[in-house]
Formats: C-alpha cells, structure tokens, sequence
C-alpha cells in the first residue's frame, strides 16, 4: 500500500480538552477511514500516527483498540490494521444464502468443496426420519460475497424428495433447485446458533487466522411437515451477523 499516512488529516490534539486524547485520535481515525479509505484498506502503522499526532504508544493503541472493538477495523497478526468491511446482516426470517445476499445488493458465488452420495451421520439420519443405509445428497460449499469469502455449508438433503440433486447446477441456489425442480418449497426451518474456534481448514478458507471465533449455524429445514434439508454453516463474524426481533409473548 501508498504511504496512507502522508495523506492524514494534520490535525493538532488539544491538551487538557474535556476530551482525552485517546478519544480525539479515534474521532480522527474513523472520520479518515470514512472518507478516504475502503473496507479492505490498511491504516498507517502505528509509528506513524504517533508521529504525526504527538502522542504516545499507549495514546494510538487505545484509540485503535476501541475502533476495532466497535467493528470499524480489524487487526490481522503480523500483517497490520484494516477498516473492516461492513457485515451482511441477516434478519431471522427464511431466505438462501444467495438471497440475503440479493438483499443487500452483494454478488454471491459458490466454491464447491465437495459433494457425494451417501449414507448420513446419525442427526441427519433422524431428522430426515429415513433408514441407516439410505444414501442422501452430502454437499459442502464455501460461500462467496463480491469474491470474498462468508461462510462455509455443510448440507445434507433427503433423497426422499430430491434423489438426484447433484446433476442441477449446484453452484446456485439450492433453495431455487428444490423447488422448481422438485416441487419442495422451503417453508419452514429451526436454527441453532452457537459460537466456535476456525479450525485449521476453516481458517485457511475463510482467510482468519485459526481459533478465531466464527458463527455456527444449523438449520434444520421443511416444506411443511416433510424434512428437507439440515445444514451446518461457519460464517466470520466480521462479515455476517444474525438480526432478530424480540416480542413479548
């Protein structure tokens, strides 16, 4: 990258302000990620703003610390400070991936990671309510936003309804597939939200660093009462994020 911080605001911190000085850097800061820089761009190091501004190590790290604790950077280990990109936000209400994404006017794309025909592990098995040997449709996918990577899917969907999936175009909306293909609309779902570590694997394809904390999601969906499909999805918590509405019963 340029050297950024040639182009920052040279604006003098006011000593003894009702403001600490930690607060006025980071005013500075956000007003300049805002306004000259994009999500992915990296920030001046740290050097630099303490030379530009007068102020001490301590003074830029708070300042810092608190834009990333509020999502309008991130740190990435030995590499440096950038303005995050905004997350997509997905209300709880029944969309694909591919959908939510339309939603917010984000590109979507698929990477198939794998995909086979076979027997499921027995959650899956007793959701779909079908036999051990039944093989069913097992694909993994790494889902893309503007080629960036979001999350990764791990389904399952039951041959009962759909036995030859696999041969439509996968790489789009599944969702679409199943019903105008096989006439088996997603109506219907349960999800359960949990928080866990990137595993190596996960780390690599969503570009973390390992043991950083994604979002799981697993969602257990229907066309009405009949047991479509169940879905384990990680996502990085710095691009997407769930939104709910709570009423009083």
């Amino acid at each position: 990258m340029a050297d950024t911080h040639k182009e920052m605001p040279a604006r003098p911190l006011t000593d003894g302000s009702a403001t600490p000085k930690h607060q006025q850097l980071r005013e500075i800061l956000e007003e300049y990620c805002a306004n000259h820089l994009q999500p992915g761009d990296m920030l001046p190091g740290e050097r630099a703003l303490e030379e530009t501004y007068g102020v001490s190590r301590i003074t830029v790290r708070r300042a810092i610390g608190d834009l990333v604790a509020s999502g309008k950077l991130r740190r990435a280990r030995g590499k440096g400070t950038f303005v995050a990109h905004a997350p997509l936000v997905a209300r709880l209400h029944l969309a694909s991936f591919s959908n939510e994404m339309a939603a917010q006017n984000i590109d979507s794309t698929s990477k198939i990671l794998s995909s086979s025909w076979r027997p499921a592990p027995e959650e899956v098995r007793s959701f779909f309510q079908t036999p051990p040997q039944q093989a069913h449709t097992h694909l993994s996918r790494l889902r893309l936003g503007n080629g960036r990577p979001f999350c990764i899917d791990h389904g399952w969907y039951n041959s009962s309804f759909a036995p030859d999936l696999l041969e439509n175009d996968v790489y789009n909306s599944v969702y679409a597939i199943l019903e105008n293909q096989y006439g088996v609309a997603i109506d219907n779902a349960e999800q359960i939200v949990s928080a866990v570590a990137a595993t190596r694997e996960e780390a690599q394809l969503l570009d973390v660093a390992e043991a950083t904390p994604l979002l799981k999601v697993i969602r257990l969906s229907r066309c009405g009462n009949k047991p479509i499909e169940w879905c384990a999805s990680v996502y990085r918590t710095d691009r997407y994020a769930l939104r709910t509405l709570i009423t009083k019963a």
